[in-house]
Formats: structure tokens, sequence, C-alpha cells
């Protein structure tokens, strides 16, 4: 069995992959594995972590708004769908699984007109523009929640949660602590800004900075290249964390986060108390606005936050052990645990 994945650009589509690989190998030891992910993104590093080979190809962006990249990133996706063909003829894969990021759009087109079955998983509850462009020449789509089987075609779509990587399923708490330096008596809040970095959640980080400090540690992940130079006490700044995240997540006692799906169904296995900064106007509005609704996490608007108000805020949540246990709580009920199996076995159903 050979199985092509494709992701990239962020970690938001590279982590169920990852997920669907490790299932594979336990069914299926002898799979072979092959990745194409971008040039840029912080892919590579994660992907070559598992020791899956990974091949970079040329990828570009459809934009719904004006800008002169529109211009040249046409050619950048007809010079990846000619690097994928190559490399599925070279490969020769059983099935082809993509989790919606673009770079995925000219392999799945090359995959098709090689005959090799395509599964796409859409993650969020509004579906991409990777997965529209997608979804008419998938063999199989999955999706993570009940409300997005109506956007796709009903006679392919099959609900089954998020794929989530095995080592979340694990965690102790006291080993988290000792890798990052952290005490045992005081409080814990992760900073995430997404896998490339947020500038505004990175701002709200420095200037809140001195009030976290005086009630609680802080981990910060900045993103490749955003992070700055601010030292205090109790501040842990790292613009990356691969396989380390999940030590991240299991140290803290409360997470602040962007709401892309594959962050929050990390969230979902650890049971954490989460705070949500999602990116405005985008597709990350409606996955908080989802958990929200189940009273899952909290949510913030980054266009009328201050750092009084978000200082206050986790304040609170902290002096509050009801309030944490709630959201505890109520976001392990968000989706199942399973989703990895379940990708997994449709993939290898679909597979020649």
């Amino acid at each position: 069995m050979k199985i092509l994945l494709s992701g990239g650009g962020t970690m938001g589509s590279v982590s169920p992959l990852i997920a669907v690989y490790e299932r594979i190998s336990k069914k299926l030891p002898q799979t072979e594995f092959l990745f194409l992910g971008t040039y840029s993104g912080p892919e590579k590093k994660a992907v070559e972590g598992y020791n899956i080979d990974f091949k970079a190809i040329s990828s570009g962006r459809l934009r719904r708004f004006f800008s002169f990249r529109n211009l040249v990133d046409p050619f950048k996706v007809f010079w990846g769908f000619w690097q994928s063909l190559f490399l599925i003829i070279r490969f020769k894969p059983n099935a082809v699984i993509i989790a919606g990021a673009f770079v995925g759009v000219p392999v799945a087109w090359a995959a098709r007109i090689m005959g090799v079955p395509i599964l796409i998983h859409q993650q969020d509850i509004i579906p991409g523009l990777a997965n529209k462009l997608m979804a008419n020449i998938a063999t199989r789509i999955t999706v993570s929640f009940e409300v997005s089987l109506g956007d796709f075609f009903e006679n392919k779509t099959v609900l089954t949660g998020n794929p989530v990587r095995e080592e979340f399923f694990s965690c102790k708490r006291e080993d988290s602590l000792k890798i990052f330096d952290l005490k045992n008596d005081l409080p814990v809040l992760l900073v995430l800004g997404g896998g490339t970095g947020a500038t505004a959640i990175n701002e709200l980080v420095r200037t809140s900075l001195a009030g976290l400090t005086q009630f609680c540690q802080v981990i910060h992940i900045a993103g490749r290249g955003k992070g700055f130079d601010l030292q205090a006490d109790g501040y842990h700044q790292y613009e990356f964390l691969a396989n380390e995240m999940q030590e991240a997540l299991c140290a803290a006692d409360l997470v602040v986060s962007r709401s892309g799906l594959s962050i929050l169904s990390e969230l979902v296995v650890l049971a954490k108390p989460t705070i949500l900064i999602p990116i405005p106007q985008s597709h990350q509005e409606a996955n908080a606005q989802y958990f929200q609704k189940n009273n899952a996490v909290m949510t913030l608007s980054q266009d009328t936050l201050t750092n009084e108000m978000f200082v206050d805020i986790v304040k609170e949540v902290f002096g509050s052990a009801n309030k944490r246990s709630n959201l505890s709580r109520n976001i392990f009920k968000m989706m199942g645990s399973d989703g990895a199996e379940k990708v997994a076995n449709e993939l290898l159903e679909i597979a020649k």
C-alpha cells in the first residue's frame, strides 16, 4: 500500500494527516507514505519528525480579493500540477488524502488524471475554497461535524470527526512542566497565534505581559520569524513547536488560541479550558461561534479587545475553578475521539 498525503502552509491541515498516517501505519506497517507540502510552510520539519518522506511543490492561492499575487499564483498552481503529476507517476500511490490546503489542489487534479482515488477532509464548519474546488473530483469526502454533511455530495460524504495525533491522548502534566521549566504552584497560560504567527495576538501578549505574570506563567508560541525580544520571570517564548506542542498543551491550565479546527480538536481531546480569538471575518469565526454556542469556549473579538480587558478576563478565569471545570467538561463533549480511525478506514476503503 502507498498513500500520498498533501497539506501545508500552516500546521492546521498537517496535523490531521499525521494522525491518519499514524493509524494506517499501525494497521498496515508496510505502507509507504509520501507527503507533498509547500516550500515555505512549517510542515516540513513536523512531517520529517515522523520519518515521512517529504517533497515540496509550488503552491498558490485563489484569493477572493484584489492582489497582484493573483496574477502570479495561477502559474505557481500550474507548475505545482506538473510537479505533482511527475511525483504521482513515480510514487504510484493507491490513494491520496488532502485536508483542505491550497497546496493540495494541483495534487488532486494530477491524481484525478492518473485515476488515483482522492479523499478530502473538511475540518472547519464552513467549507474552504480549496475543498470546494476539489469536491467534484474527490472519491470520498469526510467531515468533522454533522452540520457540514449538507455542504457536499450526499453519496460520497461521511461524518468522521477530526483526526488527532496519538500523542495528544496521553498527557502527563508533571513531565510537561519540567520540559518547559515551569513551577508547580503557579497556573500556566498557553497563548497560540497559529502556525504562522498572529501579529495581533503577539502584540496583545507583549502589552499584557506585565499584568499576566503577576498571577500566572506564560508559554507563548509567536510563530516563525514573529518572535520579539522580551524577557520576564515566568514568560517562555517559542517561535514554533512541532512535536513538543502536546507537552505545551498538557502543561496549560488555560489556552488562548485562534480557532482553526486542528487545534480545537486537540483541545477537545485534552479537555482544556479555552479562550478563542478567531481571525476576523474568516471561517474561524464560525468555528468559534459553534463551540461557544455549546458553552465549550469563551470567544473574544480581536477588533475590540484591549490588553487591560485581556488581563482581566484571564485573571477571572484563573480565579474561578467552576468556570474552568465547566469549560473543560463542555469542550470534551464537542467531538468524538475516533476521527483518525474513521478517516483511515474510509481512505483504505477507496484505495486501489
